[in-house]
């Protein structure tokens, strides 16, 4: 068996009245690396799940790619491309994209007898994809959504009801400006909560084929086309592919077709949960160096501790690399156990935080109402690998003590 391992496993197990470790040093070490490695679990799970939660979100609303009219970028009043059959069909069979669906917008404003309120009416057709919605939906039903006929049933979110003091199953005059002022009834068929106030104080859904007649377009003219991706991983690369083929080509009635992705649309809202990912690499960063220090200093003392013993080893003839391994070994030990408790802190924290919601958050400020949580076994298992290899390194210089140690003088020492 390894001497340096058989020694340290000694050294590890050994309680004799006294001569165990220094407790209060070994304590300290552990309750470092539990509390830094704790924090780390945590961290990434909060940042992950929040990440995917806004960005869910966001897809909801908009899909991960809208292929619209060159004319009508980053404005509701849109100008229309044609989106007929085989258009439909030749987008579908991309082996990238998962789910095809028409749109149409319309800006207008609610009025009611006390207020009025501005927001964009979205139509979708019978192939729209109500899953989002359905999740979100917190009263009422998502209607049946026809291209051909007009049902003058909406979906509207929690917020505008709540502004607009509507309840389920109320009717809504909404008006649309143009040439002249058109005004729509419509019935509250269904009420929507997502906590995403930008779009939430904005959309309400109904058919397309009555948002295409207040724009006076073609039956197979629409603002857009929604596509959905199977691997949220190669959004950019099947952007890319669909636009080679697409963009600013003409459809028959002069629309030029041009294609974006979900970040192209919202660079902002992107770009701010890129920053969140350099906060996790300082958590990192800080929790890695205070645990790595701690055990630093609780290795500083064990040597001290077991300079007599040291002492000993080197008059039997072990040489420094020998007892060097010795004491990191001892450290590893201590490593896994403080790891371990680390690990049942963090997990612990995702599980209750994931079933129970324990931890709520201002839902008009970071978009959801309780912190969430995500968890990846391979970043968590980068996490622990990483952290153990970390703090092993940063012991190998004051290991290097060690070698200062004369046996002479350390056989004496008390």
């Amino acid at each position: 068996m390894n001497l340096a391992l058989f020694i340290s496993k000694r050294i590890y197990s050994n309680v004799d009245g006294g001569k165990q470790v220094s407790r209060p040093a070994v304590l300290i070490a552990m309750i470092g690396i539990a509390i830094g490695l704790a924090v780390m679990i945590i961290s990434v799970a909060v940042v992950i799940g929040f990440k995917n939660e806004v960005r869910n979100k966001v897809i909801g609303f908009g899909s991960h790619i809208q292929i619209s009219n060159f004319d009508a970028v980053r404005s509701y009043e849109t100008r229309p491309v044609v989106a007929n059959d085989s258009m439909m069909a030749a987008l579908s069979n991309y082996p990238e994209v998962r789910h095809v669906q028409r749109y149409s917008t319309k800006p207008g404003m609610i009025k009611t007898n006390d207020a009025f309120q501005g927001m964009v009416l979205k139509g979708v057709g019978p192939e729209f994809d109500p899953s989002f919605f359905r999740e979100n939906l917190i009263e009422g039903e998502i209607p049946m959504f026809s291209d051909s006929v007009s049902s003058n049933q909406v979906v509207i979110s929690k917020a505008l009801a709540t502004k607009m003091n509507l309840k389920l199953g109320d009717q809504i005059y909404t008006y649309y400006i143009q040439k002249n002022i058109r005004a729509r009834k419509l019935t509250i068929k269904g009420i929507y909560q997502t906590n995403f106030a930008e779009y939430d104080n904005l959309f309400l859904l109904t058919d397309i084929s009555m948002v295409n007649r207040l724009n006076g377009w073609k039956p197979e003219q629409v603002s857009g086309v929604e596509l959905q991706v199977k691997d949220y991983s190669k959004l950019e690369d099947t952007t890319y592919k669909i636009a080679a083929d697409t963009d600013n080509k003409s459809d028959c009635f002069g629309g030029v077709y041009y294609v974006r992705n979900i970040q192209q649309l919202n660079p902002q809202i992107f770009a701010w949960l890129g920053l969140l990912d350099l906060n996790v690499w300082v958590i990192l960063f800080l929790m890695v160096g205070v645990a790595g220090f701690t055990m630093i200093s609780g290795l500083l003392i064990i040597i001290i501790e077991r300079t007599n013993m040291i002492g000993v080893l080197k008059a039997l003839g072990a040489d420094n690399f020998t007892i060097r391994k010795t004491f990191l070994w001892f450290s590893v030990f201590l490593i896994g156990k403080g790891m371990l408790w680390g690990n049942i802190i963090g997990l612990a924290f995702y599980y209750l935080q994931s079933q129970f919601g324990l931890f709520k958050l201002d839902p008009a400020t970071y978009y959801v109402d309780t912190v969430p949580v995500s968890f990846n076994i391979w970043l968590f298992l980068l996490i622990n690998i990483g952290a153990l290899l970390v703090s092993v390194l940063m012991l190998l210089g004051p290991s290097y003590l060690i070698t200062k140690i004369n046996p002479a003088v350390s056989m004496r020492y008390e």
